[in-house]
């Protein structure tokens, strides 16, 4: 109420200042019209709790703000936690990466060295292949050599035979022959 009464007394001032000899207090004095009703408003707004109306939604909202930043902080700290938690298993993930390339890098040297022994053993069986191929075809030509040899030595002593051998000596020879393979065939 002292508010109320300060208050009226500023908004009086005006209406004695207004001059000549007319009280403030008159209703003639739009001053002091606006005064009372002014009063009057503060008075239903007062008498309906508007104040106590004004305080209790300041105060809601004040409330308001502060669980609003309250759960923000909660937000913040979990959004931090879960950073934390992501950080470690980047790192987790990082380190197994690690592991994985130098595992990597230790089978492909392992690998690389077997496909090296395997070449080694290709060539080796390929260069015995080639031995063996050039092996076989010295005997078939020294084979061929030597059939050949024995044919012409045949031939030259069939020739040598022939000219030396008379009808009845070849007759001879070709009946034993004849006796020599009846013999072989039963």
């Amino acid at each position: 109420m002292k508010r109320i009464a300060l208050l009226a007394s500023l908004m009086a001032t005006p209406a004695f200042a207004s001059g000549g000899g007319h009280a403030w207090y008159s209703l003639n004095d739009t001053n002091f019209v606006v005064l009372i009703a002014f009063a009057i408003f503060l008075g239903v707004l007062v008498y309906f709790g508007v104040p106590k109306l004004i305080t209790k939604m300041l105060d809601d909202r004040a409330e308001g703000i502060k669980s609003e930043i309250d759960e923000a902080r909660a937000l913040r700290e979990e959004a931090q936690t879960i950073l934390a938690s992501f950080e470690r298993k980047h790192k987790e993930v990082e380190g197994k990466v690690a592991g994985i390339i130098e595992h990597a890098k230790t089978e492909a040297e392992i690998a690389a060295d077997a496909a090296k022994a395997d070449l080694k053993d290709s060539i080796a069986r390929r260069l015995q292949a080639a031995v063996d191929q050039i092996a076989s075809a010295e005997e078939a030509a020294v084979r061929e050599v030597k059939d050949k040899a024995i044919n012409i030595a045949v031939a030259a002593a069939g020739e040598v035979i022939a000219a030396n051998m008379s009808a009845k000596d070849a007759g001879g020879l070709i009946d034993d022959a004849i006796k020599v393979a009846g013999d072989k065939l039963h």
